[in-house]
C-alpha cells in the first residue's frame, strides 16, 4: 500500500516543523503539504488532494473549526483535530469540528525533549493513518432527518424485535469514531427528567474527557459529568468515563473506576461497562452501541442481551464508522438495528415504566 498522503495545517511555523518531522519519520505516512493557515489549506486541497488532514483549532483569519465545515462541504477528507489546549475555549472549537464533521482529536506536540513526546507522535500518526481511512461524505446522514422514513427497523436475524419483560433501570452507551456528534444528537433529545442513569463511555485522549464531559453537558439537556469512584448513579444524570478509566456498574448499585488492563487496547472499555451493567441491572439494562471503528463493546452488548437486556447498534445507514456495531450484531448481541434519529425515541418508549405495568 502507498503512504497515506497528509496535509498539516498549522500556523506556529515551529509546530509545523515537529509535526512535519514526525510525519516523516513514519514510513504509512507521506506529507504532501504543509500550510499556514485554513485559507491556504482551501487552496492547496484540490491540487495536493490529502488522504488526511492535521487541523489546528487556532488559526490566522478562519479557524479550524469554520475550516472543518469548509472542507467537509467542498473537499470531503478525513481531519484529525491537533489541540494545543485542554482546559479553554479552544477545546470547545475542537468538540464542535468533531460535530462539523471532523473524526478525532489528540494533543498537540510540544518539543521533542518535551515528556511523553513520543507516546504524543505516535497517537498522531497512527490517528491519520486510521482516520485516513474512513470513508467521509459531504452531508452526514446522521444528522439528516429524512432517514426516519427511508430507514426501516432492523431487527436481529429477521425477527419482530421483543420489548424487555421489565423496565429499564439503567441505560449504558458507548461510542467511538464519530462518537461525540451521535453522543449529542441522542442525548440532546431526551429530557432533562429522564428517568434512568446513564452511564457512557467514549473512546478519546484521557486529557480531553473532562473537556467532553464539560462540552456535553453545554449540549444536552441531561447533567453531565466524570463519573467518580462510589458514585450513585441517578436519574437524568450522564456519567462519562474519566480518561484512562473503566467505568463499571457495581453489584451494590455504585460506580466503580477500574485500571484493569485494556481491552482491545482501549480504556475505557464498551465491553466492561456493558459487562458489568448485564451483571448487575440483568434484565433492566438498556444498551446502546453507537458508531466505532474495532469491536469494543460487542462482546459486552452480547452479554447484556443474554441476561435479558434491551439492546439498541446504530444503524449501518448513519454510523460514520459501522465497525463496533456491525461487531455487535455478528455476536447477536443487537435487539434492534436504528438509524441515529430514531434512538432517542425508542429510549424514551422504553425508559416509560407505565408501559410495563
Amino acid at each position: 500500500m502507498p503512504p497515506v498522503r497528509v496535509m498539516i495545517v498549522e500556523d506556529s511555523l515551529v509546530v509545523r516543523h515537529l509535526l512535519a518531522h514526525i510525519v516523516s519519520q513514519d514510513a504509512r505516512l507521506s506529507l504532501v503539504a504543509a500550510v499556514a493557515s485554513a485559507e491556504e489549506a482551501l487552496r492547496e486541497l484540490p491540487r495536493v488532494r490529502p488522504d488526511v488532514i492535521s487541523m489546528d483549532v487556532r488559526l490566522p483569519g478562519m479557524d479550524g473549526l469554520e475550516a472543518t465545515r469548509r472542507i467537509m462541504a467542498e473537499h470531503p477528507t478525513p481531519i484529525v483535530v491537533i489541540a494545543g489546549s485542554i482546559n479553554d475555549e479552544s477545546l470547545d472549537i475542537s468538540m464542535n469540528a468533531l460535530r462539523a464533521g471532523a473524526l478525532s482529536v489528540v494533543e498537540k506536540p510540544v518539543g521533542i525533549e518535551t515528556g511523553g513526546h513520543e507516546q504524543i507522535a505516535e497517537t498522531i500518526c497512527t490517528q491519520l493513518y486510521i482516520m485516513s481511512q474512513v470513508a467521509v461524505i459531504r452531508q452526514r446522514p446522521s444528522i439528516s432527518p429524512r432517514y426516519r422514513s427511508l430507514v426501516p427497523e432492523m431487527p436481529v436475524q429477521g425477527q419482530a424485535p421483543r420489548r424487555p419483560a421489565q423496565a429499564p433501570a439503567v441505560l449504558a452507551i458507548a461510542a467511538s469514531t464519530g462518537g461525540p456528534p451521535a453522543l449529542a444528537q441522542v442525548l440532546g433529545a431526551l429530557p432533562p427528567e429522564f428517568p434512568l442513569p446513564v452511564l457512557l463511555v467514549q473512546h478519546m485522549g484521557a486529557a480531553f474527557m473532562e473537556g467532553f464531559a464539560s462540552w456535553l453537558d453545554g449540549l444536552v439537556p441531561l447533567k453531565v459529568a466524570l463519573a467518580k469512584e462510589g458514585d450513585t448513579p441517578l436519574p437524568g444524570h450522564v456519567y462519562v468515563a474519566p480518561g484512562d478509566r473503566h467505568l463499571l456498574l457495581s453489584p451494590q448499585n455504585t460506580l466503580r473506576l477500574s485500571l484493569e488492563k485494556p481491552i482491545a487496547s482501549q480504556r475505557p472499555s464498551a465491553t466492561l461497562l456493558f459487562r458489568s451493567v448485564a451483571a448487575t441491572a440483568g434484565a433492566q439494562g438498556l444498551g446502546v452501541l453507537l458508531t466505532g471503528m474495532g469491536e469494543d463493546g460487542a462482546m459486552g452488548l452480547a452479554e447484556m442481551r443474554q441476561a435479558g437486556g434491551y439492546t439498541i447498534t446504530e444503524h449501518e445507514s448513519t454510523a460514520v464508522v459501522y465497525g463496533m456495531p456491525a461487531a455487535a450484531v455478528r455476536l447477536g448481541g443487537s435487539t434492534v438495528s436504528l438509524p441515529l434519529p430514531q434512538i432517542s425515541a425508542r429510549l424514551l418508549q422504553l425508559a416509560r415504566k407505565e408501559a410495563f405495568g
